[in-house]
């Protein structure tokens, strides 16, 4: 039986290519997984958001998410500056806290409209798990049913443990 959860292919693993001098191996050995970064993903408190304004000027802002189904959850009104921005233009690059434990997503955030019952329980246990205690924050299941809710299921990903000998680039299948 379906626990209604969404799973997409492993993404592909590779290392990124930089100028000479950065020191990236040319081996995939040292790479890290994409178990690894998901479960960074899974557990970060604190996501940092990078968006373009209307006028190309960028606009970074962290914010609380939640990674369900392959993909990051963010909430927030339409009217924010990220919100505006992402209307605008959905390209966005969401960065963990750590400058050490690496995962850095690159896509696009859409609207994710009201999501069904089930993932709308999904996320607010996701939320509560994270933030209810410390920050008091309850989501309800209807929180999104006006919308709010934005998804982001990368297109690639960076991350590492070690730079630059863990470099590791993933792309995700369309």
């Amino acid at each position: 039986m379906s626990d209604g959860t969404v799973t997409r292919a492993e993404p592909i693993r590779s290392r990124p290519i930089l100028p000479d001098g950065y020191g990236v191996p040319e081996v995939d050995e040292g790479m890290v997984e994409w178990s690894w970064a998901v479960e960074q993903l899974t557990n970060a408190r604190n996501y940092w958001f990078s968006t373009t304004r209307p006028d190309g000027r960028p606009h970074a802002m962290p914010a609380w998410a939640v990674w369900v189904d392959d993909a990051l959850y963010f909430d927030g009104s339409p009217e924010t500056r990220r919100g505006r921005n992402l209307a605008k233009n959905p390209a966005i690059s969401v960065h963990l806290e750590s400058g050490d434990n690496v995962v850095i997503l690159e896509g696009e955030a859409l609207e994710a409209g009201k999501p069904s019952a089930d993932l709308a329980q999904r996320l607010v246990a996701a939320f509560e798990a994270k933030y209810a205690a410390s920050h008091d924050y309850h989501p309800e299941s209807t929180s999104w049913d006006e919308g709010g809710l934005w998804r982001l299921q990368p297109k690639r990903a960076f991350g590492w443990t070690s730079f630059p000998t863990s470099l590791t680039r993933w792309k995700f299948s369309a």
